[in-house]
């Protein structure tokens, strides 16, 4: 079993109020030093079977027609190691 992740960040141009909302609140909460914060999502896929270029050509394809926007958003898909996975599963 392999996991994937699928991290979907607003584009550069487009406002992200939400991010600018915990951007302005960081120094009233003591976090100095913070010039700018973008929100935005990350999905885990657990993928059963072999991820071979097709599974990962599917997960592309699953994050452009569904997980993303990608008029306003932009994402990266990325294959964590075998170790991650075994760690994050204890």
């Amino acid at each position: 079993m392999a996991r994937v992740v699928v991290d979907v960040m607003l584009k550069p141009e487009i406002l992200d109020p939400q991010g600018q909302a915990v951007q302005r609140a960081l120094p009233r909460l003591g976090f100095h030093g913070i010039s700018d914060v973008r929100q935005g999502k990350r999905f885990e896929l657990e993928v059963d079977g072999p991820l071979d270029e097709a599974a990962l050509a599917r997960i592309r394809d699953l994050a452009e027609s569904f997980l993303a926007n990608t008029v306003i958003e932009d994402f990266t898909v990325k294959v964590e190691e075998a170790a991650e996975v075994a760690e994050a599963a204890k």
